[in-house]
């Protein structure tokens, strides 16, 4: 291969790297399949609701189903993943949705599924679904080097829509219009499970990240939540999506399936493709996310893009053909994922490894705590108000409550400290962030050597009086405490050790050294104002000194006149002026 193709490969397909690694392409491998058969049951599940009741509640009850135990058990899930390998969390994971899916598939093809069964089937799934993400968003850093981890989450947001958006529901929907029933696409959704599970098998065993002291797990979870309140940026974040899906997210997973079957009179291949078409707004996305490197502003650029893509959910509600909604599908997920990218790989690169597990879980807890009331209402208030009016509001109101939390007091702040700025999506920041992680004392404030003479006192010449010497003390014991603090420094809990949070620890050091320089301000100020003192003191002095100098020089110029006179040299002013 030339080295242009080589180029050309480096530049555009730099996406593809994380892949030579054999374990991240089992697991890669794994998802790609297994969310494939999520997108197939996505239209299966919705169809064979509104099958047995054609009503926004019937879905939505079993979306709410789902969502609870995924919402209440998120945080043990979490905790779970940090404790224990991964590998066996997001295999007793699969092995329950699995079991869940071919239940599914049994009792429709059976003719005897009911809503109520969906409910039970589809609770086990949200809790298998709960242990599941937060141990997949934790394994991925352990599988591919750092380098590369952008463009492994650029990968993941490009099959994730490719499969679970695209692929999937279109596969979906021929299969209902193929078979009339929806059972076989869950029955085949197993079988994605299946070969998922056989790919978590073949990979090498990794042992979880052990601590020096492992405390209990309630105590892990309390750790992980104190870490999460020191980040504006992650909890702000968390706090944003979960009222914003709260207004948002039932109406767009219950009433679009809802509308396209009774507003624009569509079929479930026609459901099918118009998801699809957002799965490709999203693989569009990740493809040119990959190539390019972090949005200086990437607070800014996620809230905006996030911002208006809930917008478009409004979208749904104004269609009035199939072709509309699939537009506006298109750039729903196209501006959700560009945002998800940059919000996935800033998560993944400032928080500490050891707590990534449960960061994660916090960003599922906190961001869906409130989707299964969500979902709760969406059918009363869809039957109350209308599915077009209500997909409207979500979609407005979503989108105000979103861009609110922009402006936020500390929001931005990661964005002033430009440890992110100039990086590529598919490059490391080491560099950057060893650059915030090295103690600023060492490199910009340095304690004086023993016998160093400071510039101010380098410049006094004189012996310094008592408050000069006062202030000198003042600033050798300023010096000494410094040095104190840097070589024993104060302890700080373990999350915000410098060597796991560089931005934190930044933050600290700089912190210290502010500190440090005003004492050293203080005290010289202190000696420089005995200084200017003792010359102001000096200035009398010599200003006397002067006075007295220029009246015995008068007094000498007086008695000179006089004796130049008495001798005959000058003539006497008394006889020259006598008439």
């Amino acid at each position: 291969m030339s080295a242009p193709e080589r180029s050309f490969v480096h530049r555009r397909l730099r996406i593809l790297l994380p892949l030579r690694h054999r374990d991240f392409r089992l697991l890669w491998t794994g998802m790609t399949i297994s969310l494939l058969g999520d997108g197939i049951t996505t239209i299966a599940l919705a169809w064979q609701a509104y099958e047995i009741s054609n009503a926004a509640t019937a879905f939505s009850m079993v979306m709410f189903s789902m969502a609870v135990p995924q919402v209440v058990l998120l945080l043990v899930g979490g905790a779970v993943s940090d404790r224990f390998e991964r590998r066996k969390v997001m295999l007793f994971a699969d092995g329950i949705r699995m079991v869940a899916v071919f239940a599914l598939g049994i009792l429709a093809l059976g003719g005897h599924l009911e809503i109520w069964h969906m409910m039970v089937i589809a609770a086990f799934y949200g809790a298998g679904t709960a242990f599941f993400g937060p141990a997949f968003d934790a394994i991925v850093p352990e599988l591919v080097p750092a380098d590369e981890l952008p463009a492994a989450n650029a990968l993941d947001q490009f099959v994730r829509p490719a499969a679970y958006r695209m692929v999937g529901p279109a596969v979906g929907g021929a299969l209902i219009a193929i078979f009339g029933t929806p059972g076989d696409a869950f029955m085949i959704d197993g079988v994605t499970f299946s070969v998922s599970v056989a790919c978590l098998v073949l990979m090498r065993r990794r042992p979880p990240v052990v601590a020096e002291e492992r405390s209990s797990m309630v105590g892990e979870i309390k750790e992980g939540l104190a870490y999460v309140r020191t980040q504006v940026w992650l909890w702000g974040t968390f706090l944003a999506a979960t009222l914003a899906y709260l207004v948002f997210w039932g109406p767009a997973e219950v009433l679009l399936p809802l509308a396209v079957k009774n507003e624009l009179g569509g079929s479930a291949s026609q459901l099918g493709l118009i998801l699809a078409l957002g799965g490709v707004g999203a693989m569009a996305t990740a493809i040119v996310m990959g190539n390019r490197e972090m949005p200086r502003r990437h607070m800014t650029f996620m809230y905006v893009t996030w911002t208006i893509s809930t917008l478009m959910i409004a979208g749904y509600g104004i269609a009035t053909l199939p072709w509309h909604a699939m537009v506006f599908c298109f750039l729903f997920n196209a501006l959700e994922s560009a945002g998800l990218i940059v919000w996935i790989t800033t998560k993944q690169r400032l928080v500490p490894p050891r707590l990534m597990g449960r960061v994660s879980s916090f960003d599922w807890f906190i961001s869906t705590a409130l989707v299964p009331v969500s979902y709760a209402l969406t059918g009363p208030v869809a039957e109350l108000f209308g599915t077009r009016t209500t997909l409207v509001a979500a979609g407005v109101l979503g989108g105000i409550v979103t861009i609110a939390f922009l402006f936020i007091p500390g929001m931005r702040n990661l964005e002033r400290t430009h440890v992110l700025d100039g990086v590529h999506l598919d490059t490391g920041v080491e560099p950057a962030l060893e650059a915030q992680a090295q103690p600023a004392a060492a490199t910009h404030v340095r304690d004086p050597a023993p016998g160093s003479v400071s510039p101010i006192s380098a410049t006094i010449s004189d012996p310094p009086s008592d408050r000069v010497a006062d202030a000198r003390s003042a600033i050798a014991r300023a010096n000494e405490h410094d040095a104190e603090r840097t070589a024993t420094p104060r302890p700080v809990p373990e999350y915000l050790r410098p060597f796991e949070d560089p931005v934190v620890a930044a933050s600290f050091q700089t912190l210290a050294d502010l500190r440090a320089a005003i004492d050293r301000w203080r005290a010289s100020r202190v000696e420089v104002g005995a200084e200017v003192e003792r010359l102001e003191l000096q200035e009398a002095r010599l200003s006397a000194e002067l006075t007295r100098t220029r009246e015995r020089l008068a007094t000498l110029r007086s008695v000179h006149d006089d004796l130049a006179v008495a001798s005959g040299e000058l003539p006497a002013p008394a006889l020259s002026d006598a008439p």
